[in-house]
């Protein structure tokens, strides 16, 4: 092969590499548009979570990203989805069937989700992730999306919240009672009086008890479900109980039957709570520079708003 053509070849091959590397959804990190990086507020990921063996994924479905997820493949639950909420003029749930992702087994795929196999072949990664049997038997909890359908609009959207490394045991009275109210709650204000976009981060505490299988520990049951939402163009004109929770807002609940009411707090306050109860760094932030909002006013004037 002479000079010029094996160059030539070469620089094909690192193409080919890039482009397939590109499609990977277990990433590095989440700093280029194609690994999910519109889906955070400022392209930037929660800061302090820093456990080695958690997972990125840029949620693919229908080759192109959707949104993100911070998985623990050892509790096989997801530490945080997120995501960026679309306007939707109901609160229609829809049904789809749920999928997986290759590439936490490294299975060959193009990056995209996949539908789970019929038979035993989910074998093959159920090491490393959430399966079907998982909850076939267990009827106290639901599978509890942390990126809801009911926050996306356009239906392809919509089927990517449905892959089980979205999904974290809820507490039945507690998924279909009071978080779900509060994120209808929260689509009705974003709706209402978010002008631009809004940045959503939900996530989970990372302990709790089990769900077993065959005898072996499959599933964390997180006690914990918190949020938090980044909206810095709103409708400064709004109700002032609402306006008070703009531009960021967070929320925290237990993960039971009783004692489980939606707390709205500061995401500083949610902050302080995940630092005593999780294992995070101290300069844990969950959006850049604390979600401050950009103001043509001055900051005399900004205070009384």
């Amino acid at each position: 092969m002479s000079v010029p053509r094996q160059r030539w070849w070469l620089a094909l091959l690192a193409i080919s590499c890039a482009a397939s590397s590109s499609l990977a959804t277990v990433v590095p990190d989440f700093n280029h548009v194609e690994r999910c990086k519109d889906s955070l507020y400022m392209g930037t990921p929660p800061r302090g979570l820093t456990e080695g063996h958690l997972k990125k994924i840029c949620q693919r479905y229908g080759d192109r990203p959707r949104y993100v997820t911070l998985y623990d493949p050892q509790k096989r639950i997801p530490v945080y989805s997120a995501y960026t909420f679309k306007k939707t003029e109901a609160d229609r749930r829809v049904d789809f069937a749920w999928m997986y992702e290759p590439q936490l087994a490294e299975l060959d795929g193009n990056g995209n989700m996949l539908s789970f196999p019929t038979g035993y072949l989910h074998m093959k990664f159920e090491d490393s992730q959430a399966v079907l049997d998982d909850y076939s038997d267990v009827v106290l909890y639901e599978r509890g999306q942390l990126n809801p359908d009911q926050h996306q609009s356009d239906l392809n959207d919509r089927a990517a919240t449905y892959t089980l490394t979205n999904v974290v045991p809820q507490v039945r009275e507690f998924s279909v009672g009071p978080w779900r109210e509060h994120q209808e709650r929260l689509r009705l204000r974003l709706n209402n009086y978010c002008r631009g976009h809004a940045f959503i981060v939900t996530g989970v505490t990372t302990k709790g008890n089990t769900i077993r299988r065959n005898n072996q520990d499959r599933l964390m049951i997180p006690e914990d479900l918190w949020s938090a939402y980044c909206c810095t163009d709103y409708d400064r004109n709004a109700p002032h109980d609402v306006r008070v929770r703009f531009p960021a807002q967070a929320s925290l609940a237990k993960n039971a039957k009783e004692g489980n009411t939606v707390h709205e707090m500061t995401v500083q306050d949610l902050e302080t709570y995940l630092k005593v109860n999780m294992e995070v760094d101290l300069n844990l932030q969950i959006f850049y520079d604390n979600c401050v909002s950009p103001s043509q006013l001055p900051a005399s004037l900004y205070r009384i708003i």
